[in-house]
């Protein structure tokens, strides 16, 4: 579809050059009947310069296409006006890409918000150095938490301070929907002051795209999801929503095994294959139970979350599972995983998870521009 569109964008392009060819009789022009002055016809060809460049630009991603494609828009539509008679049909292509431009200036604003919000969660991790993670540390942990523990292989090292997830994933929007949509999702998250912040971006048609932006922060949830980064399809936030974005918070804990040992983290021991955390943060709290199987790897996480945020919201069984487990930075954690939800009439998995890479207690700062910029 991109190629498409920039086929059509230089096309559209290119027959501005009409407008150049005719003052300078450098061509016989039929169709443009009204007479151009060779100043008006040096515009025309800038706009067919200023569309190619966007066009390059829009196949290449590059975060300033829109600047080009507003000013060869502007520009275009003005030629046209002026020469209605002979240009007026060419601002049908000038609205589709005058939409495509706002797209990439909400797109670019979505980004921007993005990475100001994570920048803003990472500025409360202490620049302390990290303390080893010790077996008398984990030695107040429930038993069945204490094999886990081990079993990542973090005795040893470094406490995580902060996390960096990158997730290819498959998604599904409804309960009935047949195929998963693909899609590339980042997330940050930090334990001393709990928060997490995760960005996922994907197509559900050619010319549609969804941008989603799920955090946790101060104890607080919030969902916002846009098409094409410019209609508002969920903006949510609420104590219902709280509680269950600290329940999500909670189950990551597989891929960041010290906030096992979180202040704000209370645990209980049920027996020797589960235990039920429990997190009170900043006035919300939120539970879930970890399931472990003889060799101390985690297996499954059930919470009871609200399936909604409004007032007559129920609560279901969210389920994670895991598939396959990796190793990241010496810690073994889960590798690809299922998020299912155990509704009235059904399971409905609604996510599948592989993670491609993690970064512990550093800026991945090539990918945090990717997730900036792009």
């Amino acid at each position: 579809m991109r190629i498409v569109f920039l086929i059509a964008i230089i096309i559209h392009g290119l027959i501005h050059i009409l407008g150049f060819l005719k003052p300078f009789g450098l061509s016989e022009i039929k169709e443009l009947t009204s007479p151009i002055s060779k100043p008006l016809g040096f515009f025309w060809l800038l706009c067919t310069v200023l569309f190619i460049i966007y066009g390059t630009l829009y196949f290449f991603g590059n975060k300033y296409t829109w600047i080009f494609g507003l000013a060869a828009v502007i520009l275009s539509q003005f030629l046209i006006v002026w020469f209605w008679k002979d240009a007026k049909f060419g601002s049908i292509p000038n609205m589709i890409i005058l939409l495509s431009v706002f797209i990439s200036i909400a797109s670019t604003n979505f980004k921007k918000m993005t990475a100001l919000e994570t920048t803003q969660i990472l500025s409360t991790v202490s620049t302390s150095p990290s303390k080893i993670i010790t077996l008398n540390d984990i030695s107040i942990l429930p038993a069945t938490v204490q094999k886990w523990i081990k079993s990542t292989g973090i005795i040893g090292k470094p406490e995580i301070k902060y996390g960096w997830l990158k997730q290819n994933a498959w998604i599904k929007l409804k309960p009935n929907q047949k195929d998963f949509y693909t899609a590339e999702a980042f997330q940050y998250s930090t334990i001393e002051n709990p928060a997490f912040i995760w960005t996922v971006a994907f197509d559900i048609m050619y010319i549609l795209n969804i941008k989603g932006r799920d955090k946790f922060v101060d104890g607080r949830g919030e969902m916002l999801i846009k098409m094409n980064s410019l209609i508002p399809i969920v903006n949510e936030s609420g104590k219902m929503l709280d509680e269950s974005s600290m329940q999500r918070y909670l189950g990551e804990m597989v891929w960041l095994p010290s906030l096992a040992l979180s202040p704000f983290v209370t645990w209980e021991e049920i027996d020797d294959f589960f235990a039920k955390a429990t997190m009170n943060y900043n006035g919300t709290q939120g539970s879930g139970t970890f399931y472990f199987n003889e060799n101390g790897d985690f297996i499954k996480y059930i919470a009871l979350r609200y399936k909604g945020n409004e007032p007559n919201s129920k609560s279901y069984p969210w389920v994670l599972t895991v598939d396959d487990y990796d190793e990241f930075e010496g810690i073994r954690v889960p590798s690809k995983m299922k998020a299912t939800w155990k509704l009235d009439k059904g399971d409905w998995t609604w996510l599948k998870l592989e993670i491609a890479e993690i970064k512990y207690n550093k800026t991945s700062l090539s990918n945090f521009d990717k997730l900036r910029n792009d």
